[in-house]
């Protein structure tokens, strides 16, 4: 198996990159090569224009936060956050403002005593955090950094570890698999599959804009409709049409007449409305109450599944069992080419 095919990804300085795919990607790889502790069987690694392929780990001040905690157990919270300004001879009152800043960040100031058996898996994860960024490293590698932290107390830190990242100056490489995460932190975002990047962008850009199918459903849940294309070339609209008559209209693409593609919708782009203004009408088979939206599963006959989220707020106009029509402002429709091992193989994250 192949973990990193042909893999090829600049990180500019000072930027906060999201490396996004499913398990087995080849994400915590990359980051293993890039750290020094795993050996590449073809290509280089530059850091500032170095090439330090050869490189030992210690001699790249690039600091990787793995899945584990790798805590010393017979050092407290305080001990291991200051283990590597104490290797590196840091002056005594840069240490005590660095122990001092990162037990804040990290919410353990109340438990800087207490040792790695002592703390709860969220916790030990949090003082490794604190541990790597206190060694002030040019390039901060993190491998699932919130993981194991509750939900609450990962979207608080979601913001904080950006923030202190960018106050710091770091060049961070942040590995994850909850696109949330991703689209929240990340300057740009790498989308990683099969050991290959497939597309990298802006937050906004692989939202809006995905390179395939898979990004269209891994970056955003899309619904998709297959057909063939009855009318392109314009500036303002491509028109699909399948076997079954049906008709829906995508953002302008460059495919010529009769191409076969599919076209993608985000779940969030796609509305509910009256069966006379509708692309496609299905039957709502289950509605999901989910506090400020209701999710809709509705089935297109000969389509399948397709989901919508509606505000709350009409979450009584729509029922169990209702017919309803769906459409979509067009230039929220992205159009490909159909996959040649088909659509269900495209979209498979496993």
């Amino acid at each position: 198996m192949v973990a990193a095919d042909d893999l090829e990804l600049t990180v500019e300085n000072g930027e906060y990159l999201c490396l996004l795919g499913p398990t087995g990607a080849g994400k915590t790889t990359t980051l293993r090569i890039i750290a020094g502790l795993t050996a590449p069987d073809s290509g280089q690694v530059f850091l500032d224009e170095k090439d330090v392929t050869k490189a030992e780990p210690e001699e790249r001040n690039a600091v990787l936060l793995s899945q584990t905690y790798s805590l010393f157990p017979t050092m407290t919270v305080a001990e291991n956050i200051l283990f590597g300004p104490e290797i590196r001879k840091v002056p005594e009152e840069e240490k005590k403002r660095t122990l001092i800043e990162l037990l804040d960040l990290v919410r353990l100031t109340k438990r800087a005593d207490s040792y790695p058996r002592e703390l709860s898996g969220g916790m030990q994860q949090r003082n490794a955090l604190a541990r790597a960024l206190a060694t002030n490293p040019d390039v901060l590698l993190l491998d699932e950094p919130l993981r194991a932290l509750d939900a609450r107390l990962r979207i608080d830190l979601r913001h904080e570890l950006r923030s202190l990242a960018k106050a710091l100056g770091l060049t961070v490489i942040h590995v994850t698999h909850d696109q949330e995460e991703a689209l929240v932190m990340a300057d740009r975002i790498a989308v990683i599959r099969d050991g290959r990047i497939i597309q990298v962008g802006t937050p906004r850009e692989v939202f809006d804009s995905p390179a395939t199918p898979f990004v269209a459903n891994f970056v955003g849940q899309s619904n998709f409709f297959t057909g063939s294309i009855l009318c392109s070339g314009n500036d303002r609209t491509t028109t699909v049409h399948d076997e079954e008559g049906r008709v829906v209209f995508a953002r302008p693409c460059a495919l010529p007449v009769d191409s076969k593609v599919v076209v993608a919708v985000k779940i969030g782009n796609t509305r509910v409305v009256k069966k006379s203004d509708a692309f496609l009408t299905g039957t709502v088979e289950r509605a999901l109450f989910e506090g400020r939206i209701v999710h809709l599963d509705v089935d297109v006959p000969g389509l399948g599944r397709y989901s919508v989220k509606l505000p709350a707020s009409r979450r009584d106009q729509v029922s169990v069992g209702d017919e309803i029509g769906l459409n979509w402002s067009v230039k929220k429709a992205s159009v490909f080419p159909y996959p040649e091992g088909g659509l269900e193989n495209e979209l498979k994250v496993d």
